[in-house]
């Protein structure tokens, strides 16, 4: 364990703001060394909100790196951009994205360093390179550092609202609105801890998505667009189920006869826009709906 001790030279309102940028790490690995107590403010420990004053000494001990053999693997992937400091995957339903739960093959991090040279260390050896995730069983575009400096950069423009995620999925029922826009709070469902869930206010973190319907069919089903304001686990299945149009092949929050004999929900990241981190420039990327999703759409239609 390293110990680091910083006398502020200036003011700033929270302590995990002012971590983080002295220690170049992301906002939410600043607070996740505060919540486990390896900060203190003037020799006592502090939350991540405490204001930070000139004067005030903040000591930091920062646990060694986890060792862990994730080894390279050649799975198949569809690279859509890449250069000396981002790579943008469009990711095919099935895989998940990072290690987690004693599996530590057959992930995304898993082909990225068989295919990559580099990858950012900021997440850690379980998940280098991965700024921003998507479920197993949605697809779709995600970027992914290849090294600190374009990950900080990254994590700012989710965090700031300016990197851009847009999804579309195929909902249950009919939208009577054309566009709308969803505001909660998102935390672990009271009743299975495995889920996420709408609660109350305190209990959660807030979360907003806004939509847009695209198609309808007579069915009994509406193709919808949605875009992230934020980025909470399940965000937009949750969102769904919330609003009473749970995404069509939804294992968890759709209706428990499945349709269409899908492998997972029709929930696909088509659309990403962001500012690249060395240059500045705005740059955009889509990516086609699957073929299975298409398929359906097809079929809908056919049947109106």
């Amino acid at each position: 364990m390293t110990e680091k001790v910083i006398v502020s030279q200036r003011q700033s309102p929270r302590l995990d703001v002012f971590l983080s940028e002295e220690l170049s790490i992301t906002r939410s690995a600043a607070k996740k060394l505060i919540d486990e107590n390896y900060v203190a403010v003037n020799g006592a420990e502090a939350k991540a909100s405490r204001a930070i004053a000139a004067g005030d000494v903040i000591t930091a001990h920062i646990p060694a790196p986890q060792t862990l053999d994730l080894s390279p693997q050649d799975i198949p992937l569809d690279i859509v951009y890449e250069d000396d400091d981002i790579a943008v995957i469009n990711k095919p339903q099935g895989l998940t994205v990072h290690a987690g739960n004693g599996h530590l093959t057959g992930t995304l991090v898993n082909a990225l360093l068989f295919r990559l040279k580099n990858l950012s260390t900021i997440n850690g050896v379980i998940r280098p390179g991965i700024v921003h995730r998507i479920d197993k069983d949605t697809s779709g575009l995600l970027v992914v550092a290849k090294n600190d400096a374009a990950h900080l950069s990254l994590s700012a423009q989710i965090a700031d609202k300016t990197c851009s995620r847009e999804y579309l999925a195929l909902c249950e029922g009919l939208f009577k609105e054309d566009r709308g826009r969803v505001e909660t709070y998102i935390g672990r469902s009271p009743a299975d801890r495995v889920k996420m869930a709408v609660v109350p206010k305190g209990k959660g973190r807030y979360a907003a998505t806004n939509f847009e319907v695209c198609e309808r069919f007579e069915r009994g089903f509406t193709l919808v667009r949605f875009r992230l304001e934020t980025g909470r686990t399940h965000q937009i299945r949750v969102h769904c189920r919330y609003l009473g149009h749970p995404i069509v092949g939804d294992p968890v929050y759709g209706s428990k006869k499945q349709k269409f004999a899908l492998q997972g929900q029709l929930l696909h990241a088509c659309r990403l826009s962001l500012d690249h981190p060395k240059t500045g420039q705005r740059m955009s990327f889509e990516a086609p709906l699957p073929d299975y999703f298409q398929k359906v759409l097809r079929t809908l239609r056919a049947k109106d």
